[in-house]
């Protein structure tokens, strides 16, 4: 998600609004997210309202007015009040302000499974789907088709992983899936794999291996990139024996390659230079 210089302060005012939220014992961050995430949908198929409490020019209690009008009776308090803490600040355009609502909903999600001891299980089973993704292109062409329906395309998501999964993994794939915002739907489930490791402090590492990898050899691993990131990693092991031998390691936008495939294809490049 890229944001704005204005939509990355409103955003952060209105995440300290959710965290207060979510710090009642009351309040159930599963459904809070649900609620946003409710909202995001709305504000996609009304235009005109995405852009009246979007307005910077326009009086900031008035666009929480609004919404309160609207939404009271279809929002619990909590969730009526991150948004209320959404509207009321500046963003910079009307898709940052449902960019922004977006990361909130998801972060509540994100939260619920924390709270539930869950969250390594729904960040294992978002990278096991996007993986499954990748490795079925007609799959995430299906998902990815903008003609077609919504309802299609949540019926193939709960056909696929249902009973397979936490209810908050199945909720956070059917969100990405029909608002992809022109990203592959793989790699929308990848940035939320990054976003619940995010929750403990911690970076991903998407580790391409061309053998199993033991426990050893997975810690040995993890400490390098530790080193390396200064803070804890997370790994994530697919096994793809075209690479020969060695390892590919993605964190971020970075890549090292330590592969057998690797190492020929920057000989070729050099060749060929």
């Amino acid at each position: 998600m890229t944001l704005h210089a204005a939509s990355r302060e409103a955003l952060s005012f209105a995440g300290t609004r959710l965290d207060e939220v979510l710090g009642d014992a009351g309040a159930d961050p599963s459904a809070v997210g649900e609620e946003l995430l409710s909202v995001v949908d709305l504000l996609t198929r009304e235009i005109g309202l995405r852009r009246a409490v979007s307005d910077g020019s326009s009086d900031p209690e008035a666009r929480k007015q609004l919404v309160a009008t609207l939404l009271r009776d279809k929002l619990s308090v909590p969730a009526l009040s991150v948004l209320e803490a959404v509207v009321g600040e500046r963003w910079s355009n009307p898709r940052e302000l449902v960019d922004g609502l977006e990361h909130l909903g998801f972060s509540a999600l994100l939260a619920g499974a924390e709270k539930a001891g869950k969250l390594d299980d729904v960040e294992d089973e978002l990278f096991q789907f996007a993986r499954i993704l990748e490795s079925k292109p007609e799959l995430e062409r299906a998902l990815s088709d903008r003609t077609a329906p919504a309802e299609a395309k949540r019926g193939l998501i709960r056909q696929l992983i249902a009973d397979k999964v936490d209810p908050i993994t199945r909720v956070l794939v059917e969100q990405v899936v029909l608002r992809p915002r022109g990203r592959s739907v793989a790699h929308g489930v990848d940035q939320l794999v990054e976003l619940a490791a995010g929750r403990n402090g911690r970076a991903v590492a998407y580790v391409t291996s061309a053998i199993e990898l033991t426990a050893e050899q997975r810690e040995r691993l993890s400490g390098q990139l530790e080193r390396i990131y200064e803070r804890p990693v997370t790994l994530h092991v697919v096994v793809d024996r075209s690479l020969g031998a060695g390892v590919v390691v993605r964190v971020g936008d970075e890549v090292i390659d330590g592969s057998a495939a690797g190492r020929l294809e920057a000989l070729r490049r050099q060749l060929a230079g």
